[in-house]
């Protein structure tokens, strides 16, 4: 558990830039660009909640080609003293140290607890809790071994990520096809998860990503779900000003 005391803290996730294509990205890239900067004024902690990018692989020498804006937006404000915490997401798995030793940010592997202004929090990306979807956690699996991951780091980048990129292509967020609809309480595995949680320890709030849809609902006794939607169709954030936290649509 972290005591953080402060000012106010944003959440974010699933931008999924590099979707799907590289002009369509550039303008989602910039529209995030420049809601950061709107909220460096008060920002003391910028938690990012995974999938930023459809696509990243550490290299050991070599950073992959674009997004120099929000990398060097998040420098500065990590610069300026801005605490920015990284979720690892499905889509974006394959980042090891570059981001903390280059950026600064503290990243994570798995949810975690967090304690603002007395308000108790777990967040995380969101991919492979609570009960089913076993393939997926079959394949997570496999993309998490690090033979796996040496193996693929062997292969030239303009191949591997020329590769890898063809396959994220062909997934929903970037043909389009992810209209989510809310499934009920029964059915959505995060809500069960979320409430699974409640029977062992209380938390005031849950934050995730992963399920692209914006969501603000009970889940318990003074305890509430938020999902943080995804930037390609339906830009959300939410922002905790140290007693409410709040959903909010990016216009």
């Amino acid at each position: 558990m972290e005591e953080h005391n402060i000012k106010k803290s944003y959440f974010v996730s699933d931008v999924h830039l590099g979707a799907p294509d590289y002009d369509d990205s550039l303008k989602r890239e910039k529209r995030l660009v420049k809601w950061l900067q709107s909220i460096e004024h008060d920002a003391e902690n910028l938690f990012i909640l995974g999938d930023i990018f459809d696509m990243w692989f550490d290299y050991k020498h070599v950073v992959p080609r674009g997004y120099v804006r929000l990398l060097g937006q998040l420098a500065n404000m990590s610069d300026a003293g801005i605490n920015i915490h990284y979720f690892i997401g499905n889509h974006d798995m394959w980042i090891f140290d570059y981001f903390e030793k280059e950026i600064g940010l503290i990243v994570y592997r798995e949810p975690k607890e967090f304690t603002l202004n007395g308000v108790k929090i777990l967040m995380g990306h969101g991919d492979g809790l609570g009960n089913g979807d076993l393939g997926y956690k079959f394949i997570k699996k496999v993309f998490a071994s690090q033979l796996n991951q040496w193996l693929f780091a062997r292969l030239h980048p303009n191949f591997a990520l020329g590769t890898a990129h063809f396959f994220s292509k062909r997934s929903r967020i970037s043909n389009g096809n992810f209209e989510e609809h809310y499934e009920g309480d029964d059915k959505e595995i995060l809500v069960q998860y979320c409430k699974q949680t409640l029977k062992k320890e209380h938390f005031d709030y849950f934050i995730f990503g992963h399920r692209h849809i914006a969501m603000d609902i009970s889940v318990g006794k003074n305890s509430r779900y938020i999902n943080l939607g995804e930037w390609v169709k339906k830009p959300h954030i939410a922002v905790f000003d140290g007693s409410k936290l709040e959903l909010i649509r990016i216009n």
